[in-house]
């Protein structure tokens, strides 16, 4: 073969592998762990947002609650002190402030934390995104920082594996949980699946109760079970009147009680999340801003 042709055939490899160079996703960016306390993690893009402006309430405005508060509050401590501390899932009610007040600790533990303690990271992953937690997790596991992955709103239905994904992350594995890595996942269930996919299980499978202990055993992964129950009219009305005091409302007491009891009729339903829209109406009439 001569020089001549050797040269042509190196040139159009060269050409090739540049396209091929051009096809291939480029690297993941690395994270900037300082740049902020909250990331959202991008599946597609394999890569960490900092969130600049988290959304969420100061604890103290959280009502109702106070026991779960408390437990979650030392749970997440312990971690940050580099302590034992367990997963955890916040199931029950809706709109009693389970992400709500996973994101408030989170907050207050970095409030609190002592001299010279690196502050604790929060990362959101979306439901839809739990098979890549894998993924997630190889990227956390080398920082030098501890980190809550929160996932709110976790459920499974019929057909869905990916909650083995799940469970494996959480305590499975060759390698197990990164030791700077634990799970808050909130959900409306207790056991994150539905009542009849559980019940179809037991009806369908050869082995039911194994078909059923397959999946039910996701939440015995967590080591901490906090229950958030409907609120009494006595704990929403102190919800409201907690928001009040601290942005300031002017209204009468007597009309604020009358006005917060008729909104929650209309809503059918009392909760964290129904006296908060009822505190922005209010502001909306009276003129305020709802700053801080």
């Amino acid at each position: 073969m001569s020089d001549k042709t050797i040269d042509a055939l190196s040139e159009k490899l060269d050409r090739l592998i540049d396209a091929v160079a051009r096809l291939a996703p480029p690297p993941a960016p690395q994270p900037r762990f300082e740049a902020a306390d909250c990331f959202v993690w991008q599946a597609e893009a394999r890569a960490l947002d900092p969130v600049g402006k988290v959304n969420r309430v100061e604890m103290k405005l959280i009502r109702g609650v106070d026991r779960v508060r408390d437990i979650l509050f030392d749970n997440t401590e312990r971690f940050a002190k580099n302590l034992s501390a367990n997963n955890v899932l916040l199931w029950g009610a809706r709109g009693m402030g389970k992400s709500s007040l996973v994101k408030a600790v989170h907050a207050e533990v970095n409030r609190m934390a002592s001299d010279g303690q690196p502050p604790l990271k929060l990362v959101e992953i979306h439901r839809e995104d739990i098979e890549t937690l894998p993924h997630l997790m190889a990227s956390l596991k080398v920082a030098p920082y501890r980190f809550i992955l929160f996932c709110d709103d976790l459920s499974f239905d019929q057909n869905d594996t990916s909650y083995k994904s799940l469970k494996a992350a959480l305590e499975g594995g060759v390698e197990g949980r990164p030791v700077n890595v634990i799970l808050y996942a909130t959900s409306n269930r207790r056991h994150l699946l539905p009542r009849d996919m559980i019940e179809n299980e037991r009806s369908t499978a050869i082995s039911p109760s194994e078909a059923v202990e397959e999946k039910v055993s996701l939440s015995d992964r967590f080591g901490l079970w906090l229950g958030f129950h409907k609120c009494s009219q006595d704990d929403y009305l102190e919800m409201v009147e907690g928001y009040v005091a601290h942005f300031g409302l002017k209204i009468a007491p007597d009309h604020l009680r009358s006005e917060a009891l008729e909104w929650a009729t209309t809503r059918g339903s009392r909760s964290g999340r129904v006296a908060w829209q009822y505190i922005q109406d209010l502001a909306g009439r009276l003129g305020q801003r709802l700053d801080g």
